[in-house]
């Protein structure tokens, strides 16, 4: 194991846990704004009126801004010092200031037009429009805090501290809970509290940055430029960034619209059936890509093509080593599990087996998903971001090829089905690219077998046991144990890597 392998299990670890303890805030979120908003007008306005900066942030904020900024500041702190890298962290900021601050007073001003882009049907209901662009005016200033906190972990992530930047989701929903319940108990607008607290979630989660980076030595107060090379390149950087970000959005709007040519429901089974698997790859999948980012960018800044490689494999196999028996769970259980989460009220039978059939079908690609993660900070960490966008889009077409066809035959199985052959093909033509390039396969051939062999073991148990009440829950521990074990046993790479890791991590 390398050194930098050893640290990118750690960082994992920290953005993994700090990501369970956001789900399970985010959790409760929901149930709270469920509780105190309801799910009438004001719920609506509110939804869309947040979905604009949230969806600017899914494209501007914390993908492609960290993926673009993570590598130059990396090669600038190397090559120029610390200083020359701050300088350009701050000029970095004052264009966010500039740009962002440009296009949040076109948002306010032109709030209406904005909204009817969006949502066109709440023209025909003057008070629903009438809130909704009042929200998008308080909400929109958000995207200016959160685009400030993606770079603020790139910072932080690039000089070895992550617990700050995987904190900070948390601190939206904190902001969010608390101003839904205050606007409900104060008997005043519970949507426009809500507003509110987007923004002060935005300022939270700024403000949580800057003890950490004040510690690291970054004061925005110092010397910046409008010229910076280093925010030219990373600009140059982001702009195909921001396409790889626009094609995954364009994939789930697409998907969405085959499957309203299904019968009804069908949105709803991929719907659920793909929060679950994105449970597994949010905490686990994100957290090791996140991780392998720095390191990777600082191996090739500094020219160890040789570790670069060995580190990628091992991250690569790491990757699996947690996800093939994430998924081997997810198929053998996704009748049981669905049944215990969702069938109630107009959640029917009927609606567990279709769900049940979609997660099955979706949980075949969860191991090839969670691999594209590090595979893909191995390209930007080599500052070629062009390369896994091209492949991105090759992939959308081939998903949505795949789905229409099977569409046919299996219906919204065949759209979750078309995911996951479109993600085994990202991640084989990924992993092809950057064999020829480094000279050594990023797949760990021995480790990845005993990973299979025994995920295949638990998964055949599991699926035995799932037809009998609560006994498949009570024994998902014992399969957890089983497999950590067997892993041992086998003398596994990944898990004796794992529990060094950790344990120099606990030291």
């Amino acid at each position: 194991m390398t050194a930098e392998t050893g640290k990118i299990v750690r960082n994992a670890s920290v953005v993994a846990g700090a990501t369970l303890l956001s789900r399970i805030l985010g959790f409760v979120r929901d149930l709270i704004v469920a509780f105190a908003l309801g799910a009438g007008m004001p719920a609506d306005a509110f939804f869309v009126a947040f979905r604009i900066p949230n969806l600017l942030r899914r494209l501007f904020g914390e993908g492609s801004l960290t993926m673009a900024f993570v590598p130059v500041f990396s090669r600038v702190r190397r090559e120029q010092g610390e200083e020359a890298a701050f300088e350009m962290a701050r000029s970095a900021l004052v264009w966010l200031l500039i740009v962002l601050g440009g296009i949040t007073l076109l948002a306010v001003v032109f709030a209406k037009p904005l909204v009817l882009m969006i949502a066109p049907g709440f023209d025909r209901n003057p008070e629903l429009m009438s809130l909704t662009v009042e929200l998008v005016r308080l909400c929109f200033p958000y995207v200016i805090f959160i685009c400030g906190v993606a770079l603020c972990m790139g910072i932080l992530n690039s000089m070895g501290h992550f617990l700050a930047p995987a904190l900070a989701p948390c601190a939206l929903n904190v902001a969010l809970i608390g101003s839904a319940l205050v606007g409900y108990f104060t008997g005043n607008s519970v949507a426009l509290f809500m507003a509110w607290g987007v923004l002060i979630g935005g300022v939270l989660q700024w403000m949580l940055q800057q003890p950490y980076l004040k510690r690291l030595g970054l004061n925005w107060r110092g010397r910046h430029s409008l010229d910076n090379p280093g925010v030219k390149r990373m600009g140059s950087l982001m702009l195909p960034t921001v396409l790889g970000a626009a094609v995954y959005q364009i994939n789930v709007a697409l998907g969405t619209l085959l499957a309203s040519f299904l019968p009804v429901g069908s949105v709803s089974y991929l719907y659920y059936s793909d929060r679950l698997v994105q449970f597994p790859l949010g905490i686990f999948g994100i957290a090791v890509g996140t991780a392998a980012l720095p390191s990777l960018s600082a191996l090739w800044v500094e020219g160890k093509q040789r570790e670069f490689a060995d580190t990628l494999k091992q991250t690569v196999g790491l990757t699996l080593f947690i996800s093939l028996p994430a998924m081997a769970g997810l198929i053998s259980l996704a009748h049981p599990l669905i049944e215990l989460l969702f069938e109630r009220g107009a959640f029917d039978a009927g609606a567990v087996t279709a769900t049940a059939q979609a997660l099955m079908a979706y949980g075949v690609g969860l191991p090839f998903i969670a691999m594209s993660r590090p595979l893909v900070s191995a390209f930007y960490a080599q500052e070629d971001t062009k390369t896994p966008v091209k492949v991105a889009i090759l992939c959308l077409i081939v998903n949505v090829g795949a789905g229409y066809f099977l569409m046919q035959h299996i219906a919204h199985v065949g759209l979750a089905l078309a995911v996951s052959i479109s993600s085994m093909l990202n991640c084989l033509l990924l992993a092809t690219i950057v064999w020829f390039r480094t000279k050594v396969s990023p797949l760990p051939c021995l480790s990845v077998f005993k990973s299979l062999f025994l995920s295949a073991l638990i998964g055949a148990g599991a699926w035995y046991t799932s037809a009998y009440d609560i006994l498949w829950f009570v024994l998902i521990p014992v399969w957890i144990v089983i497999y950590a074990a067997g892993s041992l046993v086998l003398k596994s790479d990944d898990a004796r890597m794992l529990m060094g890791a950790l344990r120099r991590g606990k030291g």
